[in-house]
């Protein structure tokens, strides 16, 4: 349960970028060697975290967010690592300009091999107290945005009779997490476009699965108060939060041919947390208290 957002690294709460770049991974070096790979989302948090792993791995990267100045920052620092990085601003919830970036990979590389939808926001409140701007703002990107991108990578992929593969990060929508309804809605719907559309796509060689984390400490955490988070590690049987790196290492499977014949599914990486559990984002009610 990320706040997925294009936010700098090195909050307390999350992964500094020291810690990314040397974090140990069971992949090989080259795993990803050739491979273009776009991460939506990808300054902050999990996005974050996949870019550095993929990176590393030797994936060339198209880094896709709202602020330019923090997508060349994360570029600048994965520079000396000897990882190649493309920048690029784009509001996901524009087609316009969600087609001019797959032109623009088309024209630069001539080839993608995956995409990662890690972009995303929220903000935790009661639903009743919903305004239409708010429910409209996190459906248009989580579900909306996330949709706008699926669909130029399969054009993309079918118009060249490549093959790819996307990763949709999601949320646990199974027991329990409250207090963002809104993005629960939104990321269901990503979870059912995902099922369907691995089978309508098949036959042109996509692959589409989800990732659904549970608590997962980043910086995002920031938006929700520190009394709710100090549950957070209760959400699952195994009592703990989890990291980004952990969400990203699942990410590198998905998009890598070891899951070759994985598609269609909802990978939960939260501890357990879809099958026991609940997490209240906005502290949980009394009437539910022992």
């Amino acid at each position: 349960m990320d706040h997925v957002s294009d936010e700098t690294a090195g909050d307390p709460i999350g992964m500094s970028d020291t810690e990314l770049s040397q974090a140990p991974t069971v992949f090989r070096d080259d795993a990803f060697a050739g491979q273009v790979v776009l991460i939506s989302g990808a300054a902050g948090g999990l996005g974050r975290a996949t870019a550095w792993l993929l990176g590393r791995l030797g994936a060339r990267l198209v880094l896709v967010g709202r602020d330019q100045d923090r997508l060349d920052a994360l570029a600048r620092l994965l520079s000396p690592q000897g990882i190649e990085a493309l920048p690029r601003a784009v509001d996901i919830r524009d087609t316009a300009a969600v087609q001019q970036l797959f032109t623009e990979i088309g024209e630069r590389y001539g080839r993608l091999d995956a995409l990662i939808n890690s972009a995303g926001g929220q903000f935790p409140q009661e639903a009743i107290d919903f305004s239409e701007k708010g429910w409209n703002a996190v459906i248009n990107t989580n579900l909306n945005g996330t949709w706008f991108m699926m669909q130029a990578a399969a054009r993309f992929w079918r118009d060249r009779g490549q093959p790819g593969t996307i990763v949709n990060i999601v949320v646990v929508t199974r027991h329990g997490l409250y207090g963002v309804a809104h993005t629960v809605a939104a990321r269901a719907g990503v979870v059912a476009l995902s099922q369907n559309l691995a089978v309508e796509w098949a036959p042109l060689g996509i692959r589409i699965n989800c990732i659904a984390p549970g608590a997962i400490e980043t910086e995002g955490w920031k938006v929700y108060s520190a009394e709710a988070r100090a549950l957070y590690h209760r959400s699952n049987p195994m009592m703990r939060n989890g990291s980004p790196w952990e969400v990203a290492e699942a990410c590198a499977y998905l998009a890598s041919p070891a899951s070759a014949y994985v598609t269609g599914e909802v990978m939960h990486v939260a501890g357990g947390g879809q099958h026991w559990g609940e997490t209240w984002t906005i502290g949980k009610p009394d009437y539910f208290k022992e």
